[in-house]
């Protein structure tokens, strides 16, 4: 394979150019910019049944229930909290989930980590100076699923250090609802893609083929297309990637990544470059993806070999410092 630092999911955006299906069926396309990213959608249907305005006003919803850089937003009004806030349908959808993903990992997955993920310099707002082992110790404290719990709608927090983070999973959320937009209003084939995170329902009309998504090359962050590494064809589901190629930041010889590790306190470190997640939704697809690259290669593989409904494709730094990469049975089953 190709040799290099990068990484990232990539739609194969020819497929946008495929007619419809029937006569008065034809293929819409919508694009904007949300969450800090762009995002793509395509559509078949026989009239514009959902428009940019619809599709920006929900992320504007989610913004003001989910974005820990919205200040006005519910999770940055539990953040700064002492005990805690009535939550919205979005809030708690995502705090169950993410709890039952904790669950799940045996902790690798943790939304509470948002005191640790600030002190590294990956939060909402700037650090300079990077935390000693006392800090952490300290932040440790406040970081755990057992200090916030649901009680109806209220989202209550044990200590008012006790803040959350929903990155690691929102972004997966948000495309999951537009998704539902779209089949709401009767669409039966589309993509959605919000940051190289997808959902795939229905194919390509009028062919009738899967669609495509590609997996390019490592490359750098340019505006030049990168050759398709790996191509998979689906009909549903979602694809999302995490990896320590683009969030990250040199402290002198070290690498430190924003994927921080909820029970040592301190930046992942180990041979994973990224890791490419399939599963049926995209917040499932979302929340493994950080929790694989946590877990590293063998205990990633191991665990992705027992889910039924999940299959990844990982790239990852060999001992001799080469670069390589494997996937799941399921994941090869796709690329066919």
């Amino acid at each position: 394979m190709i040799l290099a630092r990068f990484l990232f999911v990539f739609i194969i955006l020819a497929l946008f150019s495929f007619a419809g299906k029937e006569p008065n069926v034809r293929a819409y396309r919508i694009s904007g910019f949300a969450q800090g990213t762009g995002y793509h959608i395509l559509y078949y249907a026989s009239d514009s049944l959902v428009t940019r305005e619809q599709t920006d006003s929900i992320f504007s919803k989610i913004d003001s229930s989910l974005s820990i850089y919205k200040p006005y937003s519910l999770i940055s009004q539990f953040n700064r909290s002492q005990t805690g806030v009535e939550a919205d349908w979005m809030l708690c959808e995502v705090v169950r989930r993410s709890m039952a993903v904790n669950k799940k990992s045996n902790g690798a997955f943790d939304i509470t980590i948002q005191p640790l993920v600030q002190a590294w310099g990956f939060g909402a707002k700037r650090v300079t100076t990077l935390p000693d082992s006392v800090e952490i110790r300290s932040l440790l404290n406040c970081v755990g699923p057992d200090h916030i719990r649901l009680n109806g709608k209220r989202l209550i927090k044990d200590k008012p250090c006790v803040a959350i983070d929903v990155n690691g999973i929102a972004q997966g959320y948000s495309v999951d609802l537009v998704a539902a937009h779209l089949e709401k209003k009767g669409i039966a084939d589309y993509l959605v893609e919000l940051g190289g995170e997808i959902r795939v329902k229905g194919r390509k009309q009028p062919s009738g083929e899967k669609m495509s998504v590609g997996i390019e090359s490592p490359g750098d962050d340019s505006d030049n297309p990168l050759p398709v590494l790996r191509t998979i064809r689906m009909d549903h589901g979602a694809v999302t990637t995490s990896g320590n190629y683009r969030k990250f930041y040199q402290n002198g010889s070290k690498k430190i990544t924003h994927l921080i590790d909820p029970k040592t306190g301190y930046p992942v470190d180990n041979e994973m470059i990224s890791v490419t997640v399939v599963a049926e939704d995209a917040i499932t697809a979302d929340a493994y993806d950080n929790v694989l690259m946590n877990m590293g290669l063998r205990k990633a593989m191991k665990f992705v070999s027992s889910q039924k409904y999940m299959h990844a494709y990982f790239i990852y730094s060999k001992p001799d410092g080469s670069v390589a990469d494997t996937a799941s049975a399921g994941f090869y089953k796709m690329m066919r």
